[in-house]
């Protein structure tokens, strides 16, 4: 069993009030981590305050080449990494080495783009000088979720401490020993206190956020998301927020059903369907729904996924089919908790489904497709487009006619055309609404996890 501390101040410590995260693949308790109160909060906040100028005085090169250097110890760790966060969340061993190795990539970019990232000059009065500057926030928060805990801490924390941030990181109670041996790996690379780790659940994280840090960078729930944003309005901290979704995929008359049903598959059971932009909702032409419905129900019964991340979150998801069945519609795959140890769920896919149904109007994060039967492309415009989340969104048509109208009329931050997943590195979206706010991906984060002053000199007056 791997036993947590955290990292405050440069130095490692037990903690204590300690809870226990279970292998969601069969219920055996794999690690325990303390839980910060909020003076142990406020020290990782003070130690960050301290050592952040001395950081952000480093020349730019000098840190980039940390980050280069914890970027190859991450590398280096990769194997015992990739087995641990298995361990905590279900995710396979493999796919927690891509992640991983995404995440490697990720702090290498932006060591390569820390740099670089500069002001600009301004034209004046031409005996003057003026020019924007960008230069470090300060202290940045980072709150980080348990479904792809690596990736998505490397985006965050690499370009927060390549533009002369100091960090405070917290990750999910879900995966403390994840965000413990990512810390060990990075922070022997920077100065002490510019990187610190504190394990916790919520009241960690409200701590966190509502103490003297000048961002809060949060990945996670659309509740948690609000809360932040309630702290950071009243502290006067940039609040940087990636949340929930419910993300919708349009099926247009005249695609190969069979097609559209292995894409949709992999858009809503890939990870056990734990990812930020899974499919969460489907509208279908009704000129192909049948033949749809039948090749989705097939691509669900020979989809291979791992466990949900715990025993109670796969409550949540079930709950939710449970009622869609109540209301009407009906499983045409999956939908029932196998006996057993572990958080496993199968991919289950509803047909018949409505737009007031909680499993179509909210997010359900797991291997759920509730399908909704429309009679046109317009309808299905219409309704993928009336919902409260604005995260991403799919659409599967022949038409470019189609393409264009959707990727202009839907509201949300990240729109694909014939492809669930893919598409060119480094693009960065605003999300909408209960989806947060923010870039939180790409080049873009640098200007995030930055402020930008602007100066003007001229020279004194003759005669001086």
């Amino acid at each position: 069993m791997q036993v947590v501390e955290h990292l405050v101040a440069g130095a490692w410590r037990a903690g204590r009030d300690r809870f226990t995260v279970a292998d969601p693949h069969d219920g055996v308790t794999v690690v325990t981590a303390p839980a910060a109160g909020p003076e142990e909060v406020a020290e990782a906040v003070a130690a960050a305050r301290a050592a952040q100028p001395g950081w952000a005085a480093t020349a730019p090169a000098e840190r980039a080449r940390a980050l280069h250097e914890a970027a190859a110890a991450l590398e280096r760790g990769a194997g015992a990494l990739a087995a641990l966060l298995s361990a905590e969340t279900g995710k396979p061993v493999a796919d927690a080495a891509g992640s991983i190795a995404a995440a490697v990539g990720t702090l290498r970019q932006y060591a390569e783009l820390g740099p670089l990232h500069g002001g600009r000059a301004l034209a004046g009065d031409p005996d003057a000088i003026d020019f924007m500057r960008p230069g470090p926030r300060g202290v940045v928060a980072a709150i980080t979720p348990w479904n792809d805990p690596v990736a998505v801490s490397c985006g965050l924390l690499g370009a927060a401490l390549v533009t002369g941030n100091a960090v405070v990181y917290k990750p999910s109670e879900r995966a403390p020993g994840t965000g413990w041996r990512l810390a060990g790996l990075l922070a022997p690379h920077f100065p002490p206190a510019v990187l610190s780790m504190l394990a916790g659940a919520g009241p960690t994280g409200a701590a966190l956020a509502g103490c003297a840090v000048d961002v809060v960078a949060h990945v996670g729930s659309t509740a948690a998301g609000r809360a932040i944003a309630a702290a950071t309005a009243r502290s006067g901290a940039k609040a940087l927020l990636e949340n929930g979704g419910s993300d919708p995929l349009i099926v247009d008359a005249g695609v190969d059903p069979a097609w559209a049903a292995a894409q949709a598959a992999l858009g809503a059971f890939a990870n056990a369907g734990q990812i930020c932009v899974s499919v969460e909702r489907i509208y279908v032409h009704a000129d192909v729904a049948e033949d749809f419905l039948t090749a989705l129900a097939k691509e669900a019964a020979g989809f291979e996924i791992g466990p949900l991340v715990d025993v109670r979150h796969r409550e949540s998801v079930h709950a939710q089919v449970d009622a869609a069945a109540g209301q009407g519609a009906r499983v045409l795959a999956g939908g029932a908790v196998p006996e057993g140890p572990g958080a496993w769920y199968p991919p289950t896919v509803l047909a018949g489904c409505t737009d007031d149904m909680r499993v179509v109007a909210a997010e359900t994060f797991g291997p759920v497709a509730p399908v909704v039967t429309v009679g046109s492309f317009d309808e299905a415009l219409r309704r993928a487009a009336d919902s409260r989340y604005g995260l991403a969104a799919t659409v599967l048509t022949p038409s470019m006619g189609n393409a264009q109208r959707a990727w202009r009329a839907l509201d949300v931050g990240t729109v694909k055309i014939n492809a669930v997943f893919g598409g060119a590195p480094g693009g960065a979206a605003h999300p909408r609404r209960a989806s947060g706010q923010g870039f939180g991906y790409g080049p873009e984060l640098l200007d995030e996890m930055t402020a930008t002053k602007v100066v003007h000199a001229q020279p004194p007056p003759s005669g001086w």
